[in-house]
């Protein structure tokens, strides 16, 4: 306390720099323990892309996949009992091509467990190059 009348007192400073390094610290500290979960903030509405159509066609085998879980292999409707029937299937439309594509057309209301067991399937049919076909529209 100033009890002499006259003198000026001096001004309080506050030293930013200690607080500039705490605040530094903490985000941080926020940033190295924060988990990020993505999934959690998108609305994702599929099928829709935009793209151009390859030139070359290849021996191609069309997978249809309804709301349902209903299964169609060339318009030919396939009953789904397990993995391994649909993997004969897929052997039978590609006739023995080990480059087939399979080209899955599911709906956009589909499960993915139903697009998952195309995909097994044409795996252990040995055949590997797979695409999936959308409806050209409006990205959202």
């Amino acid at each position: 306390m100033n009890f002499q009348r006259g003198q000026q007192r001096d001004e309080p400073e506050i030293n930013l720099i200690p607080m500039i390094d705490v605040l530094l610290v903490i985000l941080i500290f926020l940033m190295v323990t924060t988990t990020y979960a993505k999934f959690s903030e998108l609305q994702i509405n599929l099928p829709q892309a935009a793209g151009e159509q390859s030139k070359d066609k290849p021996a191609q085998v069309n997978v249809a996949v309804d709301a349902a879980g209903n299964y169609q292999i060339d318009d030919v409707t396939v009953s789904f009992s397990n993995i391994a029937t649909l993997s004969e299937a897929l052997t039978k439309a590609a006739k023995g091509k080990p480059d087939t594509v399979i080209t899955i057309n599911a709906d956009a209301k589909a499960t993915h467990q139903s697009v998952i067991n195309v995909m097994e399937a044409a795996r252990e049919a040995g055949l590997v190059r797979i695409t999936f076909a959308t409806q050209q529209g409006e990205l959202k």
